[in-house]
């Protein structure tokens, strides 16, 4: 005889009902309180937006606090109510933060609901348990000091039978990256075990080493996090934020599979370290008045040229800061933001929608805006347009990959721009680079080798013979040659360099330089006029900067060619 199964009728019945009561959720949303709809069944909750409303008042008042960035939270209704809402606004604000209201089912805040007891748990463990806590990440950072204090805490943790170990170490890694000022960290599989990594100042140092199976579970953690695939083995790029007090850092992840395992890097996107003032970032007073005029002027193109991580954004981003007020709109168009200026109206290009450098230009010059930031030119299209936007009253901040400013000029010729437009339109050419500076606390004088003296006299002699006056930054040409550098303490995590700064040259668009822009010059003539323009060459302003002290002759060395006419 057959069964007859009552319980699968009955779950039948039970999902008809609750795929009904979503469907009337959604129409009475839109139709009657105009309000958005969400399904928080297929959304991850931040445990960060939980422990800004209880559990007890989000069961009380039928609510479910899910998202959390920077100050905004996002809140899921059953019943919304004008009272209700002013109610819950009022108490946001009253914690600084913008509440965004969404109404769902009884089922989307059950989700939620059970969550609290994942986060009671977690609290337990003094650790975020499947979130990144800011508050645990602060009080973290306050134990970091050097580098050393990582491998400290990890292998601590690693002893222990905690609940959340993997979290814990996670934890530890980003407070410590972000204590010590690295701006990536990474994880990297090796045959018999796994390397961590910081980049410190453009360097990476090693950290610690630790095993495959915490490799592993690190590396689910992070694709969790970070809303990559857990099964896939192909190259993946996410991204996660963590609220650390008033600020939000961004977290830009990447992996790519590699031999022994994936490669892990993180990007630790601080609106920080992005704030360089202009008068910092190490630009001699020279050119530093010519930029200021420059950038001033309601028209014209200001190219910023330099390998990829010569701190050409930072520098950009410190131009936008410096000029801008409300009484004029900048766009920008990059890729990706990274970084958030306020009131900056920031695009990100995206091929797959055909939203390139290119369309993003020709659209930000429909928005009527005074100044235009193009992350990057890379073809013939986009350099025409960025000139001829130059021509008719827009100022226009770009980039170019170019080795110096004086490959501006023929690089855009190779790009079909017709110099003489060019000629009316090129402000000024900016190359940089960027070197570490030398640790205040153990630096300590030395004497140059013969070849070094013999290379700093000739690049001395040089800017003599171009007729600027080395007193003026600080040198005294008579006085013998000294060179400084850093053994390494703890303030430095032992490296001898604590922070960066650039190395510049420029070259401004003046009649000299007109005259032969028609005649599609080539670099060496380019320089040979833009010396008599009383800057600094980028090796010559390494130069003054290791005689003065600010950097070691090995750095200005790796990113400087000393030896170059």
């Amino acid at each position: 005889m057959a069964q007859f199964d009552e319980e699968k009728p009955k779950k039948q019945l039970d999902e008809l009902h609750k795929t009904e009561e979503e469907e009337l959720v959604q129409v009475l949303a839109q139709s009657k309180y105009n309000l958005p709809y969400v399904n928080l069944g297929s959304i991850g909750v931040d445990n960060e937006a939980l422990r800004v409303i209880s559990e007890e008042d989000s069961r009380k008042l039928n609510i479910a606090p899910f998202k959390l960035s920077g100050k905004t939270i996002l809140i899921a209704l059953r019943s919304p109510s004008p009272d209700l809402m002013k109610n819950l606004t009022d108490e946001m604000e009253g914690k600084n933060l913008t509440p965004t209201f969404y109404m769902a089912s009884m089922a989307s805040l059950q989700k939620v609901w059970d969550r609290y007891q994942e986060l009671s748990m977690a609290e337990s463990s003094k650790v975020g348990g499947l979130e990144i806590s800011g508050t645990v990440l602060q009080e973290t950072a306050g134990k970091i000091k050097q580098m050393q204090d990582v491998e400290k805490l990890v292998s601590e943790v690693l002893k222990e039978k905690a609940m959340h170990k993997i979290s814990r170490i996670l934890e530890i890694i980003l407070a410590g990256a972000i204590a010590i000022k690295a701006s990536d960290i990474h994880i990297e599989a090796e045959e018999a075990r796994s390397r961590l990594r910081f980049r410190l100042d453009g360097v990476l140092q090693d950290v610690m080493f630790f095993g495959g199976d915490i490799y592993k579970l690190l590396n689910s953690r992070l694709k969790l996090l970070s809303g990559m695939k857990l099964t896939s083995r192909t190259a993946q790029d996410g991204r996660f934020s963590i609220a650390i007090g008033e600020e939000e850092i961004s977290i830009r992840s990447s992996m790519i599979p590699g031999a022994y395992g994936e490669s892990i890097v993180m990007r630790i996107l601080d609106p920080k370290s992005i704030q360089v003032k202009l008068e910092d970032m190490g630009i001699e007073p020279e050119l530093f008045k010519i930029i200021e005029q420059e950038i001033k002027k309601p028209n014209g193109m200001i190219l910023e040229t330099g390998p990829t991580g010569s701190g050409k954004t930072t520098t950009l981003y410190a131009f936008m800061r410096r000029i801008y007020s409300p009484e004029i709109k900048i766009i920008t168009i990059e890729d990706p933001i990274e970084y958030h200026l306020p009131g900056v109206t920031q695009t990100q290009t995206d091929s797959k929608k055909g939203y390139t450098f290119l369309e993003g230009l020709r659209s930000a010059l429909r928005q009527d805006p005074d100044v235009v930031m193009v992350g990057e030119i890379r073809d013939a299209e986009t350099a025409k347009i960025a000139v001829e936007s130059a021509l008719t009253g827009h100022l226009v901040f770009s980039t170019l990959h170019t080795n110096n400013a004086a490959g501006v000029i023929p690089r855009l010729i190779d790009l079909d721009v017709n110099p003489k437009i060019l000629v009316s339109a090129l402000s000024l050419s900016i190359a940089q680079r960027l070197v570490r500076k030398l640790c205040q606390f153990c630096k300590k004088e030395t004497a140059p080798t013969e070849s070094q003296a013999k290379t700093i006299k000739m690049i001395m002699d040089g800017i003599k013979a171009e007729g600027k006056d080395l007193k003026k930054y600080g040198v005294d040409p008579e006085a013998p040659i000294k060179l400084f550098t850093a053994p390494g303490c703890e303030k430095c995590n032992m490296t001898g360099y604590k922070g960066r700064l650039g190395i510049f040259e420029a070259i401004k668009t003046d009649e000299a330089i007109e005259k032969i822009m028609p005649q599609n010059p080539s670099e060496r003539e380019i320089k040979r006029i833009a010396a008599k323009q009383g800057t600094l060459s980028m090796r010559q302003d390494g130069v003054v900067k290791m005689l003065t002290g600010i950097t070691s002759y090995d750095e200005v060395q790796s990113v400087v060619d000393l030896l170059e006419e």
